[in-house]
């Protein structure tokens, strides 16, 4: 069967005596291999780190929400956090609220540009 040159270029195959096909994806591969190294990496290791943070809370540390509320926590559950922010006055946020200890840069940037 003799099929015509141009026919099997518009379907895709490779010349005769040209490249192999798997040369067509090193380009794509690179691609995805770069947007790893420099995307999704250092987000993941972000993470890692406010996950730490979160977790490493204790009664008595004094915090910044993510509102730029200050207070000192008084209560900690898995998924909330009391806060005094003022005498007799206290408030109870979600722990993702939380972006860093008074004084500190913030651990997370999520309100941020």
């Amino acid at each position: 069967m003799n099929i015509p040159l141009p026919f099997l270029q518009a379907m895709g195959a490779a010349p005769p005596g040209g490249a192999p096909a798997w040369v067509q994806f090193v380009p794509f591969a690179l691609v995805l291999g770069i947007f790893y190294f420099v995307i999704l990496l250092p987000m993941k290791r972000k993470q890692q780190k406010v996950d730490q943070f979160l977790s490493a809370l204790k009664v008595g540390d004094r915090v910044v929400t993510s509102g730029g509320i200050y207070g000192s926590i008084t209560e900690i559950s898995d998924q909330g956090v009391q806060l005094q922010i003022a005498d007799k006055v206290r408030v109870r946020i979600s722990r993702t609220a939380i972006v860093g200890y008074q004084g500190q840069d913030p651990v997370s940037t999520e309100g941020q540009s």
